[in-house]
């Protein structure tokens, strides 16, 4: 089931039916991207480089090269939180642009089933802002865990398998199902969605890639929620049999 949602994903994410969502979607994470490069090189610009630069003038001329040093160790770690931001900023997107995603999934796969409604917008902005904070501070986690060996690549994966496959699952659900309802099901659920999660953070992970993050995980998440609900459907139909003894 969950690689069958996968594969359904991927293979949408260049049609057709995804190209206006692709290109909006692909230009605002890079655009949220490049500001927050931006605003990272300021902060390290106002906070440690005159730090650094008070300690150069008591240094011996041979020792130049720890300025290149510290330049190339800053370059690095401003990349480094970038990466890691990139959850986060899927986070935004996805609530942006969930429900154009789903559309066209629904549209394109589904075409027999009632179409899905929008969460309203109010409500879909105070979602994807809590949504946005989580994910912060659990890849803040990730990254004090980053120092521990053994440990640190195994947190980022775990912690945004959780995080990703728990809201962009329930953003599809709430397309179909109260936000009580939604959260239930997932909770029925939970171990599907998050080993769903894994693909997610592996597709993260993928540099370049990563950038369709928020279209691969919405597109993911509509198609599992449906096979997910078709189960659900079945059983209760041969429950509903059984009780009346029609099996």
């Amino acid at each position: 089931m969950i690689f069958d949602a996968a594969r359904a994903a991927a293979r949408q994410l260049f049609s057709p039916p995804f190209r206006s969502a692709l290109y909006k979607s692909l230009g605002l994470t890079l655009l949220i991207l490049a500001g927050l490069w931006v605003a990272l090189k300021e902060l390290f610009e106002a906070f440690a480089l005159p730090w650094l630069e008070a300690l150069m003038p008591g240094l011996p001329a041979w020792a130049g090269w720890l300025g290149l040093l510290a330049a190339i160790v800053a370059g690095i770690g401003l990349a480094l939180a970038l990466a890691l931001l990139i959850a986060p900023v899927t986070a935004i997107v996805a609530g942006i642009f969930l429900d154009d995603v789903a559309e066209a999934v629904e549209r394109q796969s589904y075409p027999q089933d009632p179409p899905g409604v929008a969460v309203p917008l109010l409500r879909g902005i105070v979602l994807s802002l809590k949504f946005f904070g989580v994910v912060v501070l659990g890849n803040m986690v990730a990254l004090l865990l980053l120092l521990v060996p053994g440990v640190n690549l195994i947190a980022f994966f775990v912690v945004n398998a959780y995080l990703l496959s728990r809201e962009f699952f329930e953003f599809a659900a709430m397309r179909f199902r109260t936000e009580a309802e939604a959260k239930a099901l997932r909770r029925r659920h939970s171990a599907t969605v998050f080993l769903a999660g894994f693909v997610i953070s592996a597709f993260l992970s993928v540099p370049l890639l990563n950038l369709l993050t928020p279209l691969f995980a919405a597109a993911m998440m509509v198609h599992l929620y449906k096979m997910i609900s078709a189960r659900e459907e079945r059983r209760d139909r041969i429950a509903a049999a059984a009780a009346t003894g029609d099996v």
